[in-house]
């Protein structure tokens, strides 16, 4: 049922996907395996509404639709139909030459505009079968559509598609010599990549209509190729871009002031620069990758959690995607900022690694080692090791660096947060040990 869209239609209506496979995002109800994807693969669709902000992917999902059923499939709009269309549509359904199947996919965008009567004519063809519903709304349909056909059908919600989705769409449109601009020498460069991946809210056709605008809107240089860089896409898209130079030195510094702003326990200066990453169009996994570091380097041990909560924050920024993600983003910013510091674990491990690599290595004493096989315990192995829980404290006054690196010391407790009764107890443990060799 595919047909060639016309050259002269916009970008965005060129690029629609025709099947699954060309269909970007919405993994959630479209992978492998999920309700939906099944449903359209083996045409047995029942009434369905997709509810979702503008440029999810609904329209192109009943067009990836209206390519793969069998069905005779008719498309209203709610903002141009009325009741009598409703009824045309219901007769068709009812006419063995027609509708010989005695289905129609039927295909409503905007159906939250439908008043209740419209609704109301619907109903009896959704509830016999004859019309199988495939609505598409911006608006939460449980308050905007008839309860009676909400019951009666599956209802699928889609979310703004995220940064690296965007990518995918506009490579594909550059790459695309029947559709898109496969034919004409385009070079969209990274940084313009970024912003504009970044700042359409998840909205495919917004970038789509950005991408062609530069397109149409930019001159070739002389060797013939159409350079699309960030001033271009930020004009495009009526933002001005805030710039990371080509040479990296503002994408670098912005970043650097940012750790250092967490670092120094200053809140609105972090959210400054995390603001300018954002607005930027950096890429977020990379800022929170940097939290996640920031969080383990210069909070540490004086709250111990900040490592999980940032992970935590970093995984639901992949999974959110912008621009909800810059809430995630402030949270785990704000947890940062504020924490206690300190850099004990940070400057432990870099101190063991140094004396590792640049001073002798020193035997596994003998009762640190493991004895697997039978025998070895004749040779020392294991013998003479102290079981920690069998001592107060649950501490054993043995030694377990090796001879000749006995009391080297690596980690020094701070007295910030948790860590300052970490010092206490370690002190606890030094002062038992000392008692215990003496």
């Amino acid at each position: 049922m595919s047909q060639s869209a016309p050259s002269k239609a916009p970008l965005a209506y060129r690029m629609a996907p025709e099947t699954l496979a060309d269909f970007v995002g919405q993994r959630h109800i479209l992978a492998e395996g999920k309700l939906l994807r099944r449903l359209v693969e083996t045409d047995q669709l029942s009434s369905l509404i997709l509810f979702g902000p503008p440029g999810s992917g609904k329209t192109s999902l009943a067009k990836v639709i209206a390519n793969t059923t069998k069905r005779s499939f008719k498309q209203l709009n709610a903002v141009t139909s009325g009741v009598a269309d409703i009824k045309a549509v219901i007769q068709d359904s009812q006419n063995p030459l027609l509708t010989p199947e005695g289905k129609i996919v039927l295909f409503i965008d905007e159906i939250h505009r439908f008043n209740k009567a419209q609704q109301d004519a619907l109903l009896p063809a959704v509830e016999n079968g004859s019309v199988i519903l495939i609505g598409a709304t911006t608006e939460n349909p449980y308050f905007e559509v008839n309860k009676a056909l909400i019951s009666r059908s599956t209802v699928f919600q889609l979310y703004p598609l995220d940064p690296a989705d965007i990518k995918e769409l506009l490579r594909h449109a550059l790459k695309d010599e029947e559709r898109g601009y496969g034919r004409i020498n385009i070079e969209l460069d990274e940084e313009a990549e970024n912003f504009l991946a970044n700042s359409v809210n998840g909205d495919a056709r917004v970038a789509l209509n950005a991408l062609e605008l530069a397109v149409l809107t930019t001159p070739p240089d002389s060797s013939g190729k159409i350079v699309l860089d960030l001033d271009t896409l930020g004009d495009c898209l009526q933002q001005s871009p805030l710039h990371y130079d080509k040479s990296g030195e503002g994408h670098y510094d912005t970043i650097s002031a940012f750790i250092k702003s967490m670092r120094g326990s200053d809140p609105d200066a972090a959210l400054y620069y995390l603001a300018r990453m954002i607005a930027s169009g950096e890429d977020v996994n990379f800022i929170a990758r940097r939290i996640v570091i920031c969080a383990a380097e210069d909070v540490g041990l004086a709250n111990p959690q900040i490592l999980t909560l940032t992970m935590s924050a970093w995984d639901a920024v992949r999974a959110v995607g912008m621009p909800e993600a810059r809430i995630i983003l402030s949270m785990a910013t704000l947890l940062v900022a504020t924490s206690p510091k300190s850099n004990s674990a940070y400057l432990a491990i870099d101190a063991a690694l140094d004396d590792v690599r640049n001073k002798p290595l020193g035997e596994v004493p003998m009762h640190l080692r493991n004895a697997p096989a039978a025998g070895m315990a004749d040779l020392g192995y294991g013998q003479g090791y102290k079981y920690s829980h069998d001592y107060p404290l649950h501490v054993s006054p043995q030694s377990y660096l090796p001879e000749n690196r006995l009391g080297v010391t690596f980690y020094k407790a701070g007295d910030l947060g948790y860590e300052k009764q970490i010092s206490k107890w370690m002190k606890q443990i030094e002062a038992y040990r000392k008692e215990k060799k003496s």
